[in-house]
């Protein structure tokens, strides 16, 4: 296991894209994971690939009810408490819980509201909201000792709010869907196309690009190219709009990424920050009682998860 120490940040990308993501945030002696839709034997097995097995999963931060996302929510939940010995909290909001099946619920829900700045073991964990299809989606910021990472995906188009967040982060995971041309060329039916396209739907490139000149600031160091449409782009094309936004802004020290369906990157490594002014926390509220659970098939022997998303999650099939 790689050393990480209590005045880092790491953050790690296990997979990202339409057929599961995931994102592992710890410093060494505490860590969440962001969104669950790869299966839990991949997500074991990719902090072991970068290094950080036996890293602890203490909270897991949903962003919204796309099986992309929560997948894997529920035989998480048992196999987490199975290797640690506790139930593992999993963080969302009413508009998600609500909107969560049966077979992706996990036992133990804190609802948050949107907006909320919750306080959690020494950090802090920020739901800010984003424009999907989808009731409550929510991008999540993770901040320790004053450094800040996040990951600011599935949103259709970038508001004030974003370029606000992305500013504060030393460390982003931003989304680069697709490129227009080839989506437009491509043989999506053309109600798909124009979901992905619409204002809660997927960024493009240049929409990323974008993003980048009106909200990257010289805190951002590392800036990992997220949640890459297997049909309609191409990591290069991702590559060119990302290298053109560092370059206007005429940045020499972005080192810019981009994060894989098939396998983990990083760790991306921020040091400590002085401690900044923060408003009030507000406390996540306790979830509705759900009903009982169906018995799952385990998903600790499954590779990870392949099935595109069905039409309620179409602006995901990207």
């Amino acid at each position: 296991m790689l050393p990480l120490y209590a005045s880092s940040l790491a953050l790690v990308p296990l997979g990202s894209g339409s057929k599961g993501n995931a994102t592992y945030v710890g410093d060494g002696r505490r860590g969440v994971l962001i969104d669950c839709g790869l299966s839990a034997l991949q997500v074991f097995k990719r902090l072991e690939a970068v290094g950080l097995g036996g890293s602890t999963i203490d909270a897991v931060l949903i962003t919204h009810e796309h099986s992309d996302h929560v997948a894997a929510a529920a035989i998480l939940d048992r196999k987490l408490e199975a290797a640690q010995g506790r139930q593992v909290p999993f963080y969302m909001t009413q508009g998600t819980f609500g909107r969560l099946s049966d077979a992706h619920r996990p036992r133990q829900v804190e609802v948050v509201p949107t907006g909320a700045r919750i306080a959690w073991q020494g950090w802090t964990l920020e739901a800010h909201a984003i424009p999907h299809d989808t009731p409550e989606p929510v991008a999540w910021a993770v901040e320790s000792d004053g450094a800040r990472v996040g990951v600011i995906t599935d949103l259709g188009h970038a508001p004030r709010l974003m370029e606000q967040l992305l500013a504060s982060l030393d460390v982003a995971v931003v989304e680069f869907n697709h490129d227009v041309q080839m989506l437009m060329d491509g043989s999506y039916p053309w109600s798909l196309k124009q979901r992905i396209r619409g204002r809660h739907g997927h960024l493009s490139n240049d929409q990323a690009g974008e993003l980048l000149v009106r909200g990257a600031s010289s805190r951002l160091k590392h800036l990992v190219l997220g949640h890459l449409s297997e049909e309609n782009n191409a990591p290069d094309e991702a590559l060119r709009a990302a290298e053109q936004a560092v370059q206007t802004l005429g940045r020499t020290d972005i080192t810019v990424h981009v994060a894989e369906q098939t396998s983990a990157c990083g760790p991306f490594r921020v040091s400590a920050r002085p401690h900044a002014v923060s408003s009030p926390t507000r406390r996540p509220r306790a979830a509705p009682s759900a009903p009982a659970e169906p018995e799952m098939l385990s998903l600790w022997d499954a590779p990870a998860l392949a099935a595109e998303p069905d039409l309620r999650d179409a602006t995901d099939a990207d």
